[in-house]
C-alpha cells in the first residue's frame, strides 16, 4: 500500500537510481522514473513504477513529467559519472550534469516541489589532506566531473535561499555491491568501477584487471577509497526525504563508512571470494584520481540517524559477484 506521496526520480533506471527506487517503493512511495536509457536499463524499473522515457535536460520533457505527476519530492541522479571521460570531454559533463541539473531544479521549483535530493560526489573535495574528509573541508575538485557536481550544489544553495525548496545533497564516496535480494545491480556499459570490473575479470568476462598507478603516497602504493554498499546508500536517500519533510534544514552530507581500502586489498578480497587468481596489470596513473578519499560520516549519522547495514567489504564483494553471475547466466555465459 502506498502513502499517497509521489517522487520523481531522474536516472532511476541506472545503477544507484534503481536501488533508490526499490527503497522508495518499500517505504510506500509512488515513484515516477524519468530516464533516457543512455546508460540505464528499462528492465531495472519495477512494474509498479511509472516510467517516462526522456532526457531530463530537455525542458519540455521534465516539465511535462512534473505537470502530470505533481511530485512531493524530486531525487536527481541523471548525469555522467566517469572521471577520465570528464577530463577528455568536459563540455559533455557541464551539459549532462550542470546544465541538465539546472533544468530539473527549475522545473521542480516551477511546480512547487519543496523536497529535492541531489546525487553529488566526494569528487568535489579533490585531493584532500588528512585521512577522513568532513563536509566543511575545502571543495577543490581536480576534474570536470567534480566541478560539474559542485556547480549544481551551488545552484541548489542559491535557489533554496529564495524559494520554499529545501534540499539535501549527498556526496557519495565509492558506491559498490548489488541489491542483496538480487533485484538490481550495476549494468552500466563501459563501467570503470573497481569492484564491478574486478568481478568481471574473476568471472572471465574481462581478460584481466588493470590497476592505474601503484606509486601513490599510500601504504601499498595504490589508491585508497571508502566503499559503501549501494543499498545502504539507497536507505540514506529515503531518510533524507523524511528529514526534509520533518522540517530539516538544507544539508550537504557525506555518504561513506569512514574507512578506506586500497585497490590491491580490494583485489585480493575479490580473488579470495571468487576463488579465482585472475590476472592484474599495473598501468600508469589516470588523470583526475586523488590518492586517498575517505569520508567522515559523523554528520549523516547524527542528522539523518543513518545506520548502515552492510559495512563489510566482503559482503559488498559477495553481493557484486552474485549479481555479475546472474548477468553472465542471462547472457548465456
Amino acid at each position: 500500500m502506498t502513502s499517497g506521496r509521489r517522487a520523481v526520480v531522474t536516472g532511476g533506471a541506472g545503477y544507484i537510481g534503481s536501488h533508490v527506487v526499490l527503497a522508495l517503493v518499500e517505504a510506500g512511495w509512488d515513484v515516477v522514473v524519468v530516464d533516457d536509457l543512455s546508460t540505464g536499463r528499462r528492465e531495472a524499473v519495477p512494474p509498479m513504477v511509472t516510467f517516462v522515457h526522456g532526457d531530463v535536460g530537455d525542458c519540455s520533457t521534465i516539465e511535462a513529467a512534473m505537470a502530470r505527476h505533481r511530485p512531493h519530492a524530486v531525487l536527481h541522479f541523471a548525469g555522467s559519472i566517469v572521471v577520465t571521460e570528464s577530463v577528455a570531454d568536459p563540455l559533455k559533463y557541464y551539459r549532462n550534469n550542470t546544465a541538465a541539473s539546472r533544468t530539473v531544479i527549475e522545473a521542480a521549483n516551477a511546480f512547487a516541489v519543496k523536497v529535492f535530493i541531489f546525487s553529488s560526489t566526494a569528487a568535489v573535495y579533490g585531493a584532500p589532506d588528512g585521512i577522513a574528509v568532513a563536509e566543511d573541508a575545502p571543495t577543490e575538485p581536480i576534474n570536470p566531473y567534480g566541478r560539474s557536481k559542485l556547480f549544481t550544489e551551488m545552484i541548489l544553495r542559491d535557489v533554496a535561499a529564495v524559494t520554499p525548496m529545501r534540499y539535501v545533497a549527498l556526496r557519495y564516496f565509492n558506491v559498490a555491491g548489488a541489491d542483496p535480494k538480487g533485484r538490481a545491480g550495476q549494468t552500466s556499459p563501459g563501467s570503470t568501477h573497481l569492484i564491478k570490473v574486478a568481478c568481471e575479470a574473476a568471472l572471465g568476462v574481462r581478460a584481466d584487471l588493470e590497476i592505474y598507478g601503484d606509486d601513490y603516497p599510500t601504504p601499498d602504493g595504490t589508491c585508497v577509497r571508502d566503499f559503501i554498499h549501494v543499498s545502504d546508500l539507497a536507505d540514506a536517500h529515503v531518510l533524507a526525504i523524511e528529514y526534509l519533510l520533518g522540517g530539516g534544514e538544507n544539508a550537504v552530507l557525506n555518504c561513506g563508512y569512514g574507512h578506506g581500502w586500497s585497490v590491491k586489498t580490494v583485489v585480493e578480497i575479490i580473488r579470495c571470494v571468487a576463488g579465482v587468481p585472475f590476472e592484474v596489470r599495473i598501468k600508469g596513473r589516470r588523470p583526475g584520481d586523488p590518492p586517498s578519499l575517505v569520508a567522515d560520516p559523523s554528520k549523516i549519522r547524527s542528522r539523518l540517524g543513518w545506520r548502515p547495514k552492510h559495512d563489510d567489504l566482503r559482503f559488498i564483494v559477495e553481493s557484486a559477484l552474485a549479481w555479475e553471475r546472474t548477468q553472465l547466466i542471462s547472457r548465456g555465459g
